[in-house]
């Protein structure tokens, strides 16, 4: 499973909520899980191919949108040894951020 975190910036716009609906209805469009972020869109997609033909086709529906120039960036977790998803490490951190991990008493813990 891959699980990659997706920006694309149509430049020079001031508001870009309007793109990333079209990159959503798109991503809807192809049944592909996400999960919207203030900041990215996180994918997950079971292969490398997949995820490249969503970046791509993402990527030129900013143009299609009206953009001149696109900025896009994607970060890539592909991970084989273990089938992993957005939900299961989210819920690894938060049972560490709990204290369900070493009775809470890892470095950073606050009590009280």
């Amino acid at each position: 499973m891959i699980i990659a975190e997706l920006v694309i910036v149509p430049l020079g716009e001031k508001s870009l909520s309007r793109y990333v609906a079209e990159v959503v209805k798109l991503l809807d469009k192809k049944g592909v899980k996400y999960q919207l972020t203030p900041m990215a869109t996180i994918i997950e997609v079971s292969n490398i191919d997949e995820l490249l033909e969503i970046v791509r086709d993402a990527h030129e529906l900013m143009f299609r949108l009206g953009a001149k120039r696109v900025s896009t960036t994607v970060r890539i977790d592909d991970r084989r040894d273990k089938e992993r998803t957005m939900e299961d490490k989210v819920k690894s951190v938060m049972e560490k951020v709990r204290g369900d991990w070493y009775q809470g008493t890892y470095p950073g813990h606050r009590s009280g």
